[in-house]
């Protein structure tokens, strides 16, 4: 049977090698070391204890409310969100071709289907008992979002539900299992060179900025960076702050029970947190938010510089916090919580204006 295994799947093998030296390592770090993607590696399982899963993005996150209770993952390189509760108010926007989402409630996304390419159902066995999710990549094999069913919890919490799990499993498998996928490059927007920035023209669009969402579309006009766009406004719109100011920061917010804002994700989701934090804990290079329905998982020593970020509203300016890594990528974001309308909180700009300057 080995030997079968062996010459249909030379990575499923190299994998179960891997595991054997490492068990310890979770599937996204087996990936790296053998050089493949997540979603590769996870496909050679499919027909063990993965199903493909194929069909109308946009309908299968209308199903997810379904499931009930439940636990939402978004991830990119540095930093993870995970949010424990129902998927409540979803909200379809935009042309077939830039279809997005949002959600609102216990777990809030924005979702981006264009990035929506490959999905699974997994039921795993572990040492923890039987681990089953929803599963989405892009159209590299990196992972856009996870969704984790749960055994009842403390304080008559409710469990996942099953049987909306294996009717919506079975209404969404593919026709074919293949256990291999073909995977392909990530075409992004071009930018072009900071020194080729019309930076006055940038900083004029970004003074008269009247919403926080306008300056995705300034971005994309003067066709910039992100980093680059903050690099351009320093002293005016941004400057830099210490690395270590993040604990600081988050330790302050707890202390102060300062309700906040979180956002990390990738090209195809992400996740927001809203309201106030207890739980702040380092371990290793993690800089952790421990709470029972919401925990962070931010690598610090990915973290490449961080900044604070001002941009002009109709409400007045909204301060946040942008940590960078080391290939200009954003790794997740903090604000002050605030909703449209409502001027932002002042005792979040002073705990803001205390951090110590890089």
């Amino acid at each position: 049977m080995n030997l079968i295994a062996e010459s249909k799947s030379p990575l499923r093998d190299a994998w179960n090698k891997l595991k054997e030296e490492k068990p310890t390592l979770r599937i996204r770090d087996c990936a790296q070391e053998l050089g493949v993607s997540e979603a590769e590696l996870l496909a050679t399982t499919v027909g063990e204890y993965t199903t493909r899963l194929d069909g109308d993005w946009t309908k299968l996150i209308a199903r997810l409310p379904e499931l009930g209770r439940v636990m939402s993952l978004t991830r990119n390189e540095a930093c993870v969100l995970e949010h424990k509760g129902p998927f409540q108010k979803i909200e379809l926007l935009g042309p077939p071709s830039h279809r997005m989402a949002t959600v609102i409630g216990p777990i809030e996304t924005r979702v981006f289907f264009a990035a929506w390419k490959f999905g699974f159902a997994v039921r795993l066995q572990t040492p923890r008992g039987l681990q089953q999710s929803i599963q989405i990549f892009d159209e590299a094999g990196n992972a856009v979002t996870k969704i984790f069913l749960l055994e009842a919890g403390p304080g008559n919490k409710a469990g996942s539900n099953q049987e909306a799990f294996e009717k919506l499993v079975a209404d969404f498998t593919a026709a074919t299992q293949p256990t291999e996928v073909a995977i392909s490059a990530v075409h992004e927007a071009p930018t072009q060179p900071m020194a080729d920035v019309d930076k006055a023209a940038l900083l004029t669009e970004w003074e008269h900025m009247n919403d926080t969402h306008d300056f995705f579309g300034m971005l994309r006009k003067h066709r910039v960076n992100r980093l680059d766009a903050v690099l351009l406004a320093d002293g005016k719109f941004s400057h830099r702050i210490e690395k270590t100011a993040l604990k600081g920061m988050l330790e302050s917010a707890a202390t102060n029970h300062l309700p906040i804002m979180v956002f990390a994700g990738n090209r195809g989701t992400i996740q927001i947190h809203q309201g106030k934090i207890q739980n702040i804990r380092v371990m290793d290079n993690w800089l952790n938010i421990l709470d029972p329905d919401f925990n962070m998982h931010l690598r610090e020593d990915l973290v490449d510089s961080v900044w604070v970020v001002k941009k002009p509203t109709a409400d007045g300016v909204v301060t946040a916090i942008e940590a960078f890594d080391k290939n200009k990528e954003m790794i997740v974001q903090f604000f002050g919580l605030r909703k449209p309308g409502i001027p932002e909180l002042e005792k979040w700009r002073e705990l803001v204006a205390s951090l110590p300057l890089a």
